[in-house]
């Protein structure tokens, strides 16, 4: 997948495109309650792209099933940034064109994946997107 572009936008114009749960997440740093997301139990086949700019951030290949919220990745697309959190424990999640936030990874819990992380990402920071088939 190619790079993520850059989009900058004002907080006004953020406002104008996005719902206000939306904007609260994707640029307050806001949480889905847990287990709340349109794509907790989802597993369509396709990518997942940040519901700011259309960045690609994930392949559903790559999602699995676990007893903890959230979309639970191995592998991403290269559309994120990781940030410390300021809480000093997690690994925020950004869109690297938008900057908006997605949620945290997790590592060591456990799962065994490839990497030992878990991305807990906030649905409606994503839209998902099926292949597209000529």
């Amino acid at each position: 997948m190619a790079a993520a572009r850059s989009v900058r936008k004002s907080e006004e114009e953020w406002r104008a495109v996005l719902s206000p749960e939306q904007f609260r997440i994707l640029r307050q740093k806001g949480t889905e309650d847990p287990g709340s997301g349109e794509y907790n139990k989802f597993f369509g086949v396709g990518t997942y792209l940040c519901a700011g700019c259309a960045t690609p951030l994930y392949r559903s290949t790559t999602k699995f099933n676990s007893p903890v919220a959230g979309l639970l990745s191995m592998k991403v697309c290269p559309g994120h940034n990781r940030n410390p959190d300021p809480d000093g424990i997690r690994m925020e999640i950004t869109c690297a064109a938008c900057g908006g936030h997605l949620g945290h990874v997790f590592k060591g819990e456990g799962f065994r994946t490839p990497t030992n992380e878990r991305h807990c990402v906030n649905s409606i920071s994503l839209k998902f997107k099926p292949p597209q088939f000529s």
